[in-house]
């Protein structure tokens, strides 16, 4: 190639130019504004939760007839984009937006399906900011059917109230949420409702005020939570206000009908306690619970407060409250861990009767095998990715076993050391099923790769190798 003398330098500023630019376009190109995804990636639920942000807080204000049944509310969530956002969505089953507003200024916004709010703001949101959504909505809400774990979300009490409690979701019935386990925020609520209704949700409580025949209650639960932990109950609630022992205030709400669960309530201080001693310091400012008269299908245990069933005994309160470490702090990153939830919430209560009754946990260990030996279907199904619709089933029966048998493979001291150990590590975050055996490993020096597939991947009855650990051998 000839080369020239003379022009030269105009020449290369030129070339340098074009080449700025090109690079400069390719910088554009490769970060271009994007829709955050209508779905978080969990592969049971996968339009569940939604892409390209993180929300750091929830402020609910809603106004509820328990006459119509009609909500009225107004919804304002702070978080912080991912991504470079030129829209996004949220989740909010059914019910009729008016208004949103991102930053304080009206943004587009369309329904697509059941429960996907698409938001389009004026302008991008840059990643790394923080920002407002506002939604103001109305209707009366809706229970979330499904046909394999049964009906969650919205739902009418007996005595003419409504409360809001579900699992996987059911938060986005009353409010619109990133309804994910992975993304967990606080939550502060102000619910008006008429007067001689009251109403009780998550956490502290801040105060009351009444005004032309409403009263309207404020709740604040500041421990970041997973959405379909929260809850409010509308009822005309006997309240009994205590203390635990380091001055954590107690709220415990009856509903009619449901005052005879009193007495098992009444030994929530002891049952904190004895947890404590096995899982580490109790992780939230509030404690109690709330005791419906209505026989739905599940108790559950929303954060600080659990949302009790009809039937609940003492043994469900061990459960539920077991879950404030494990499933309320420590929370799933994804549904197919949920033996990390379920498994140990069932074991807590295998824990308490051999504490508290004498119950001779080998024993009860080898008649429960004895029970279903020869019944595969009892062993046919995971604890760990057991596929969507079988999430809770075998984590409180099998589970329990399997736990049990842990136990004793690796010795009372070093299962102990894991419980306080795992609560105190993923204090306040997420985990996987995973990370947990590796951990299990770490502290307790064993390589368990057989036993886990066993136990918690498996779906026979494990091999008598890990079937009978140590003192379990009959």
């Amino acid at each position: 190639m000839a080369t020239r003398t003379t022009g030269w330098r105009p020449a290369v500023l030129a070339a340098t130019a074009l080449a700025t630019a090109v690079l400069s376009a390719g910088t554009a190109v490769a970060n271009p504004p994007v829709f955050g995804s209508d779905g978080a990636g969990d592969s049971y639920y996968p339009t569940d939760g939604n892409g390209g942000y993180d929300v750091a807080d929830y402020n609910v204000a809603i106004s509820y007839d328990p006459v119509s049944h009609r909500l009225e509310g107004d919804t304002t969530i702070t978080a912080k984009a991912t991504q470079h956002l030129r829209g996004f969505n949220l989740d909010l089953y059914r019910l009729d937006v008016r208004s949103v507003e991102v930053n304080g200024r009206p943004a587009e916004f369309s329904r697509s399906g059941d429960h996907e709010l698409v938001v389009r703001p004026r302008g991008v949101l840059p990643t790394g900011k923080r920002f407002t959504v506002r939604v103001r909505y109305d209707g009366v809400p809706e229970v979330i059917k499904d046909g394999a774990l049964g009906d969650g979300g919205w739902q009418i009490s007996a005595s003419g109230g409504a409360f809001a409690a579900g699992q996987p979701h059911g938060a986005t019935s009353w409010y619109p949420a990133n309804d994910t386990p992975r993304d967990k925020a606080t939550f502060h609520l102000s619910a008006r409702v008429p007067d001689g209704w009251s109403v009780v949700s998550n956490g502290v409580e801040r105060g009351t005020q009444s005004s032309g025949g409403w009263t309207t209650y404020r709740w604040a639960e500041e421990t970041p939570t997973v959405p379909y932990l929260t809850t409010v109950a509308i009822d005309k609630w006997t309240i009994v206000r205590s203390r635990l022992a380091d001055g954590t205030p107690v709220v415990d709400a009856y509903a009619p009908g449901a005052e005879g669960k009193k007495a098992a309530e009444s030994r929530l201080p002891e049952v904190l306690d004895f947890l404590s001693s096995k899982f580490g310091p109790y992780p939230f400012r509030a404690a109690g619970g709330i005791f419906l008269a209505d026989p739905i299908g599940f108790s559950l245990e929303t954060q600080s407060r659990p949302v009790y069933a009809q039937w609940t005994d003492l043994a469900t309160v061990v459960h539920e409250n077991a879950h404030q470490w494990f499933g309320d702090s420590v929370s799933l990153d994804r549904w197919r861990d949920i033996c990390l939830n379920e498994c140990f919430a069932s074991y807590a209560t295998w824990l308490w009767s051999e504490a508290k009754e004498g119950v001779n946990l080998d024993q009860l260990y080898r008649d429960t095998v004895a029970k279903y030996r020869d019944k595969p279907e009892w062993w046919g199904r995971a604890l760990y990715d057991m596929g969507r619709g079988n999430e809770f089933t075998a984590v409180y029966s099998k589970g329990k076993l399997a736990l049990h048998a842990l136990r004793r493979q690796i010795g009372d001291w070093a299962f102990d050391a894991v419980l306080k150990g795992w609560t105190n590590q993923h204090r306040y975050g997420n985990a996987t099923w995973p990370e947990f055996e590796r951990y299990v490993e770490r502290i307790s020096g064993q390589r368990l790769d057989g036993f886990f597939q066993a136990w918690f991947r498996g779906t026979s009855i494990p091999t008598d190798q890990y079937l009978w650990p140590r003192t379990l051998r009959p």
